[in-house]
């Protein structure tokens, strides 16, 4: 496996960071042509999703959702203050994984990749692992 990394400053306590191109651009960079990019995100407060990017509403919405289904001010044991970006981390997941074919990310035609911020800002690293050629 061949792996590297990035590193990404969030601006806001919740929010969705389309990282699509930083990805096309490291997949080129290291010459990644064909197999399966993993994308996992090292943090407990913070995910990685796919989803559309057309239409900035679409993140828009699920931020909006995800915030009134879990709470950050709920009756929490967590004593942090951050449970609820936890939660969020979990439901949305550490990782997720790309086909690379011929150099390029296939992504359908609306897709992009976020980074889900729960818990910021923060300074936060993107670590990608590929199997392939």
């Amino acid at each position: 496996m061949q792996t590297t990394k990035f590193g990404l400053a969030t601006q806001n306590r919740s929010q969705f960071i389309n990282i699509t191109g930083r990805l096309s651009e490291l997949v080129g960079k290291e010459k990644w042509l064909n197999g399966v990019l993993t994308i996992f995100c090292p943090h407990t407060t913070a995910g990685i999703t796919i989803n559309e990017n057309a239409d900035p509403d679409v993140t828009r919405d699920i931020e909006s959702l995800i915030s009134q289904l879990v709470p950050q001010n709920a009756e929490y044991r967590h004593c942090e203050g951050n449970s609820d970006a936890h939660i969020k981390a979990s439901i949305f997941g550490s990782s997720t994984q790309i086909i690379v074919r011929e150099g390029r990310l296939w992504l359908g035609t609306w897709q992009a990749v976020y980074f889900c911020e729960f818990d910021g800002p923060r300074q936060r690293q993107v670590y990608l692992g590929f199997n392939g050629n």
